[in-house]
């Protein structure tokens, strides 16, 4: 099977990407698929430190970007997680945007480096900057989806509709090329029990219903403390809580997040489905203490 490059995107930052990146990250590696994590977000590069390393390259992202570097052992690191890898962002002062604008191919660089890892990894999942930029195109034309988090509040909604939009539009030239622009599917991210965020994620799937460009999905990611404790501990958020709390009325992180994997990469359903609590809770006995 083809490798699958899986974006996640937002043109407005504090919305919940590197959470979802790394946490799914995580249990699709939990479920066996080879999946490598990508963090392409200079300003605020959390998804390079959010799990321990095993292994640290010398090189990340600006080596394979800018340098054209494919070597696995120079810019692929290995993390705590089995199954997962991490190209880590070295970029602090920002040069791949300049270099990016530059460069005749640079909207296409991406997509054509991440051919050098076709048959080492299932699945890529690439964690991004909040904000409209040449990095963010980069990203979506080299992807075969791209999943947006969304929180249940108007602010969030509006950029949402402005920024994204706007930036799909503006790669719509590309398909000239023979490019694919992907479909984004938004998950409603920290989503409470309040009347009025579920009257926002209502309104929000009925604003995309016959939208060719933007699918909401039936997953949502309730919010919760256990997020803020999983990172501290680095740990994936479906390892800290694999069964449901009995004091809770909703599901457990595992539930959340197998379903959500469930809905994005269906053609891995078995494998999603035999990651069960027990399955889950014997991975923490075996390397994990949440």
């Amino acid at each position: 099977m083809k490798m699958k490059r899986t974006a996640v995107i937002s043109t407005k930052g504090g919305v919940g990407k590197t959470t979802v990146a790394v946490n799914l990250g995580a249990l699709c590696a939990d479920a066996g698929l080879r999946t490598l994590l990508i963090d392409l977000d200079p300003a605020q590069p959390s998804a390079s430190s959010y799990y321990p390393l095993v292994h640290e390259a010398e090189g990340g992202i600006y080596d394979l970007i800018a340098l054209n570097i494919t070597d696995p052992a120079r810019v692929i690191s290995t993390t705590s997680v089995p199954n997962l890898s991490l190209i880590l962002s070295n970029d602090p002062n920002n040069q791949l945007i300049n270099l990016l604008l530059q460069a005749p191919d640079g909207r296409l660089r991406l997509a054509q480096l991440l051919q050098a890892f076709e048959g080492q990894f299932d699945l890529v999942i690439i964690d991004t900057q909040g904000a409209r930029s040449v990095l963010l195109e980069m990203v979506l034309l080299a992807s075969d989806l791209a999943v947006s988090p969304l929180p249940p509040n108007m602010l969030s909604a509006r950029e949402f509709s402005r920024g994204l939009l706007q930036t799909l539009d503006g790669l719509q030239t590309y398909k000239l090329l023979g490019l694919n622009i992907p479909l984004v599917k938004v998950v409603i991210n920290s989503l409470d029990q309040t009347n009025d965020a579920r009257a926002i994620h209502e309104s929000i799937r009925c604003a995309f219903q016959d939208s060719d460009q933007i699918e909401v999905l039936r997953s949502t990611i309730p919010v919760s403390v256990k997020f803020r404790e999983a990172s501290t501990h680095g740990i994936p958020i479906h390892h800290r809580e694999y069964r449901k709390p009995s004091n809770k009325q909703g599901e457990s992180a595992l539930s959340v997040f197998r379903e959500l994997a469930i809905e994005l990469f269906p053609e891995w359903l078995d494998r999603f489905e035999a990651l069960t609590e027990e399955a889950v809770k014997q991975l923490v006995k075996a390397g994990f203490r949440p």
